[in-house]
């Protein structure tokens, strides 16, 4: 079996052209390009974190210009996304819809046993939606016996609404507070959507294909890691297959000894375009969400720090990675004050090297433009290691 070797240069060109960071505008614009975008990466992951815009809105501005919110609420409506969870709760593109079904059923059959009061309330639950239609955890009676202990202690009510969703009974579409309204799928889903069960050669695949389409280059732990929700996943055995057929690559780095690695036929001798964009990213944008690659390919040693205990964080709470080209130059950890319109900076720090002029205009405009989307007109920089971004 021959294997491609390619440069790490190479390597990083064809991640970011498959992540859609190769120039700023690789989907179009307006609604559609929002549609083109989530139908390329198969998915753009949800993530409720508000002290900056929510992670799904930061990853499509980053690379749809001008950006407006409420297109995903139209392809929403629309009926050619949808929400749920393959690894990660997520905007899928619905022509996706048959492979969400090996997850719902794994979510079924590795529940525990169910008491007959929480049987019960699913059903009464279930009963009042289809009789009034969608609704939100808000119209239903508060049916907390005991104080609530945290985040995700939820009523019964709640974990009966979520239950039904995990398992497909009911979807979920979103409110403009992100709260959810759950709905039955008759409702949601359009005649000519397939939803028959794909066979596990045929999800496995679906992964398969759709890892290495978002992702460029991948490891199979990466690619296992977006079917882990399903028991015994074939993914391993069916990469093996594809690549004997043909339908796959391997590649290996030069330079470098790695497990091995994937790639599409299609990336063997495409030439890609890489502009010189800064582009400021989510901590869950497609690029950034396995930390292993950042190190391996763009020696860049990221961590999102909101889940590390404040006395050891280094950068601080909301780091947001800055990409100019295939370089990171620097992390942002911001806070938007939407009532008073200002970004405060708590921290940019910039990695160790020298900046040309075209990268520092592009990066003090990236950052004007990120203050924008997230409604502040002001910007305020409390902590920074370049002098030269002390003011903006």
């Amino acid at each position: 079996m021959n294997q491609l070797i390619l440069s790490p240069g190479q390597v990083r060109k064809i991640i970011l052209h498959a992540t859609g960071l190769a120039k700023r505008v690789s989907f179009g614009k307006g609604a559609d390009a929002v549609y083109n975008l989530i139908n390329h990466l198969g998915f753009v992951q949800i993530d409720a974190n508000y002290v900056v815009e929510r992670a799904h809105h930061l990853i499509i501005a980053a690379r749809v210009p001008d950006y407006k919110k409420e297109w995903l609420e139209e392809l929403q409506a629309d009926g050619r996304i949808f929400e749920f969870f393959i690894s990660d709760s997520a905007y899928m593109p619905m022509e996706d819809y048959r492979f969400s079904l090996p997850v719902k059923e794994g979510f079924r059959l590795k529940r525990t046993a169910l008491t007959t009061a929480e049987i019960n309330l699913m059903k009464s639950v279930l009963d009042r939606i289809e009789r009034d239609g969608p609704l939100t955890v808000k119209d239903f009676d508060n049916d907390r016996q005991e104080a609530s202990s945290g985040w995700w202690d939820w009523r019964p009510s709640k974990v009966a609404l979520e239950r039904l969703y995990m398992d497909g009974r009911l979807m979920v579409t979103r409110k403009q507070n992100f709260s959810k309204i759950y709905d039955l799928p008759l409702n949601l889903l359009s005649s000519d959507i397939d939803t028959t069960m794909p066979t596990p050669e045929q999800f496995a695949r679906h992964i398969i294909r759709r890892c290495l389409q978002s992702m460029g280059v991948a490891y199979l732990k990466e690619i296992s890691w977006r079917a882990r929700r399903v028991k015994d996943h074939l993914v391993k055995q069916e990469m093996q297959k594809m690549v004997e057929e043909g339908a796959v690559c391997e590649v290996s780095i030069e330079g470098l000894k790695t497990a091995p690695l994937y790639m599409l036929p299609a990336y063997k001798n495409k030439k890609i375009e890489l502009k010189e964009d800064v582009f400021i990213l989510s901590p869950f944008d497609p690029l950034n969400v396995f930390r292993h690659r950042l190190k391996d390919f763009f020696n860049f040693d990221y961590q999102v720090e909101c889940f590390v205990p404040e006395p050891k964080r280094k950068y601080g709470y909301f780091s947001l990675p800055v990409l100019a080209g295939d370089t990171f130059i620097a992390r942002m950890d911001s806070k938007a004050d939407r009532k008073k319109g200002i970004l405060t900076i708590h921290n940019l720090h910039f990695e160790p090297l020298k900046l040309n002029k075209e990268q520092i205009a592009q990066t003090r405009e990236a950052i004007k433009t990120f203050a924008a989307f997230n409604n502040c007109q002001g910007i305020v920089i409390t902590r920074c290691n370049n002098k030269q971004f002390s003011l903006l």
